[in-house]
């Protein structure tokens, strides 16, 4: 492709583009480097190495020095998301962008779910990857880096992928990372505290988020929303503001109204409105806050144009998200279970969720990240300690900061809990303590296979871990 083209302006230089790096250390010969502005250091100054590379042109700032062809913007980082729609230029027809702090993931997955039951060759992006029948690709951001996502919609575009949930996160969409992207739609599942270690503060998270209603969706396009969800009413606002079409879910919401929720053994029964007619649901998921998720996500698949009498009855077979409230083990008469709960409405909700299914006692283990909003720390603390019978304080992932302080955070909000820094050690000692009818809940990082301490990603994996204690314990 012409360099006049991605830029959408003659040039009085016009090679052709051979690709695009956003890290001079991967451009080759003939490729367009984007030299980003970053919070460590300027894209600029990678300039020459990137022309030592073989580049071809450059994206910067004005005023970066290059004697590169170079398309000029004041803001880098938008142009190259739309630098990359056009160079990768095929996307699914059907895209939707689900944001909030808590419930992406599932509400994602299970959009992806109803729709393929629905005959669509659908698939989902987010914190798990991109994944589709027949298409899987890790990911290192939920959303990731213009260049990255596009050339995946591309690829899944031309594996016969039409529809596609993708989370979208607050630091992408401050980043104009889903710029580009032809959202047909998006949904909104609830605000709480999140990330203010990168954003500053919680106005500017919050407006973070309304972008993609108010910038990103297509004119024409439609806004699923959690009523019940915190914050819902100033996304119904922005929703209506642009004159999207809305459907809202839960309590409050009008197009599917949750009447009742009730938990049973290994699931929930739930009444539900929908056009004035009245149905009673059987969703095989652990915690009332799924049945908001799986709401939301029938939501997203009726705003994409499914009729509503075929999508709720789908519902009943749903699978469960990998680290969201999953099952992992059993042990004496009593369930383990495995969350990315990492929040404290995310604990909260985790451990009002499970409480009901629990004959017995709850006892939770959590920890907090290193180098990640402190003030959520003793919060987390708190949530835990109020909702559980028992609180293990142990390490996350503290990445480079002093594991025993990040503990201590928490522990301020945790009167009574019990400390053990080794997670695998927190994991026995928690199996260790379960009667019959009781519940571990093991929260903070779900499906993640590695702990990340200092520079280092050793393996761990919170469902294999409480496997192997329940084992242990089956066995003496």
């Amino acid at each position: 492709m012409k360099l006049s083209e991605l830029a959408g302006e003659a040039l009085q230089s016009d090679p052709d583009i051979k690709g695009l790096a956003t890290d001079s250390r991967e451009v080759r010969e003939g490729f367009l480097f984007a030299a980003l502005p970053g919070g460590k250091f300027d894209g600029g100054a990678f300039i020459p190495q990137a022309e030592k590379n073989g580049a071809a042109a450059v994206l910067a700032a004005p005023g970066a020095p290059t004697s590169l062809p170079t398309i000029r913007d004041v803001v880098p980082r938008r142009r190259l998301a739309h630098v990359a729609a056009l160079y990768y230029a095929r996307q699914p027809a059907t895209i939707v962008g689900v944001t909030g702090t808590n419930g992406k993931t599932s509400t994602v997955r299970f959009s992806a779910q109803l729709w393929r039951k629905l005959g669509r060759g659908a698939g989902s992006i987010g914190t798990i990857g991109a994944e589709a029948p027949g298409f899987a690709r890790r990911l290192l951001h939920t959303t990731p880096e213009p260049v990255v996502l596009h050339e995946t919609l591309r690829d899944m575009s031309d594996a016969g992928v039409t529809h596609v949930a993708m989370e979208v996160s607050s630091h992408a969409l401050t980043q104009h990372r889903a710029d580009g992207v032809r959202f047909a739609g998006a949904a909104f599942t609830n605000i709480t505290q999140d990330h203010l270690d990168f954003h500053a503060g919680f106005e500017d998270y919050f407006n973070a988020k309304l972008r993609l209603f108010g910038d990103l969706v297509s004119e024409g396009g439609f806004a699923a929303v959690n009523a019940d969800g915190e914050g819902s009413a100033r996304v119904i606002d922005a929703v209506r503001g642009r004159k999207l079409r809305l459907l809202t879910t839960g309590a409050g919401g009008e197009t599917l109204r949750l009447e009742t929720c009730e938990p049973q053994p290994k699931g929930l029964s739930i009444v539900v409105v929908a056009n004035g007619e009245r149905r009673t649901l059987s969703l095989p998921l652990i915690g009332a806050f799924q049945a908001e998720n799986a709401l939301l996500a029938a939501a997203v698949v009726i705003g994409s144009g499914e009729d509503i009498q075929r999508v709720l009855p789908l519902l009943a077979s749903l699978e469960g998200v990998p680290g969201r409230m999953q099952f992992a083990a059993e042990a004496r008469g009593s369930g383990i279970y495995i969350d990315y709960a990492h929040t404290p409405d995310a604990v909260t909700t985790a451990l009002r969720a499970i409480r009901p299914h629990a004959a017995g006692r709850v006892i939770v283990i959590l920890g907090a990240g290193g180098d990640r909003d402190r003030g959520k720390r003793p919060l987390m603390g708190s949530a835990a300690a109020a909702l559980a019978d028992i609180v293990i304080v142990t390490d996350d992932n503290p990445r480079t900061e002093e594991p025993a302080e990040i503990r201590a955070e928490v522990l301020k909000g945790a009167d009574g809990a019990v400390e053990i820094g080794d997670r695998r050690e927190a994991i026995r000692k928690g199996v260790a303590m379960l009667d019959r009818g009781d519940i571990l809940l093991i929260a903070g990082k779900g499906h993640e296979t590695g702990q990340i301490v200092g520079d280092s990603i050793l393996p761990f994996d919170d469902a294999a871990e409480a496997r192997a204690a329940a084992e242990e314990r089956r066995i003496t």
